[in-house]
């Protein structure tokens, strides 16, 4: 009964093989959309093996610096060293922009840290690390900047002195890294047009004039040039001490938002990640049954033209298990066709993504075992309607 399997799908084996690779693209998009969803995880991950830190301190009552906006002063950082079990501490500045480079816009998220302290990149496949206060960057390869490029952004022009790999935000722009006074500068700082418009409403304001109260419009005046903000703090603790302690600690005495590592991670993976993981899901709910709708057609329909046939296999007395085994055979190597040309295809068109697409093998595996589920109850339809021909159209017709 193999044999015959094998002589059925050699009489159509074109339409078989085309059914089979069109049943594999679908396969590949699957892997691809799983492999988004782990890239964007990964990217999570590796943001924060990256950042090296044990705490989060940010803005109270918020779940930044990723999932949410937060800004401090930078001053707060020395009250955070005060706390006991604080090893280091380090300010860190987030933004999302795009940039320019030879005519080609490059979105990124750009990483304002200070050399020395957490929140920098933890190594290098190229150049160096940033060693000068201003002007100098660090960028993934995903940018697709070399050394010794020179970057404008906003004001400035910046030099790629290094190049990491494998850093990227959630949402999978590449990450950059400069000197933390230069991101805030860049994130903070308001224009000369916006300076110039609020002298003039504050000259215009009387509540303002100098006469009355220049205590007061000198720190207006000089908050129109601050940009002693950041993002988060940074912290890394001493051997000993408990992430969970010292974080209580922060927020009893300094009022702030703490978080621990692993409470970071929940909030990027679990809470940021967590509408596009459901995206992908439904997605991948909806490929999965039309794949069962193709393999359910084409059986069906290559036992529709065979009925004749079947109902001469049972004249001469073959069994329905046998005739039954045939057209399960037949959906299995449909599936088996589609799988391959899936992986091979996922695999070739992967790096081409934008997205970080991540393939685990235990993923190919579970698709694999989907997929000849999908196939093996894709062929009732075909079977019950082997089982349902009579001995007798074969004289018949």
């Amino acid at each position: 009964m193999i044999s015959l399997a094998y002589r059925d799908v050699a009489n159509g084996f074109g339409r078989y093989l085309a059914t089979g690779l069109g049943l594999g693209l679908l396969i590949g998009v699957t892997l691809t959309m799983a492999g988004v969803y782990r890239g964007m995880v990964d990217d999570g991950k590796a943001l924060l093996r990256s950042a090296g830190a044990d705490i989060w301190v940010v803005q109270q009552n918020t779940l930044g610096p990723f999932a949410e906006p937060s800004s401090l002063p930078d001053g707060m950082r020395r009250g955070v060293l005060a706390i006991p079990g604080v090893k280091e501490a380090g300010n860190v500045a987030y933004l999302t922009l795009e940039v320019t480079d030879a005519g080609t816009s490059v979105r990124i998220m750009l990483a304002g840290y200070e050399p020395g302290r957490p929140g920098g990149p933890r190594y290098l496949i190229a150049g160096r690390h940033i060693t000068r206060s201003h002007y100098e960057l660090v960028a993934d390869v995903r940018t697709g900047f070399q050394v010794g490029d020179v970057i404008p952004i906003r004001r400035h022009d910046y030099t790629v002195v290094g190049l990491t790999a494998g850093l990227r935000s959630p949402s999978g722009d590449p990450m950059v890294f400069l000197p933390l006074r230069d991101a805030q500068e860049i994130q903070f700082l308001k224009d000369n047009d916006a300076v110039f418009r609020d002298r003039r409403q504050l000259q215009e304001n009387p509540q303002l004039n100098p006469p009355s109260n220049p205590s007061l419009l000198g720190a207006v005046e000089a908050s129109l040039f601050s940009n002693d903000r950041v993002n988060a703090i940074l912290v890394r603790l001493l051997p000993g001490y408990d992430e969970g302690e010292v974080a209580a600690e922060i927020r009893d005495w300094l009022r702030l938002t703490a978080y621990t590592s692993a409470e970071m991670e929940e909030i990027l993976i679990g809470q940021l990640i967590a509408t596009a993981s459901r995206q992908i899901g439904l997605f991948l709910v909806i490929l999965t049954i039309v794949s069962a709708a193709i393999v359910a057609l084409t059986i069906y329909s290559m036992t529709q033209t065979k009925l004749k046939e079947i109902a001469v296999l049972k004249l001469i007395g073959t069994p329905n298990r046998l005739i039954s085994g045939m057209i399960v055979q037949e959906a299995m190597g449909l599936g088996l066709i589609g799988f391959i040309a899936g992986k091979l295809a996922v695999t070739y068109w992967a790096p081409l993504f934008p997205k970080h697409v991540v393939l685990l093998e235990q993923d190919t595996l579970v698709a694999l075992g989907i997929t000849l589920v999908i196939c093996l109850v894709a062929s009732i339809a075909g079977v019950r309607s082997a089982v349902r021909v009579s001995p007798g159209s074969a004289i018949g017709g």
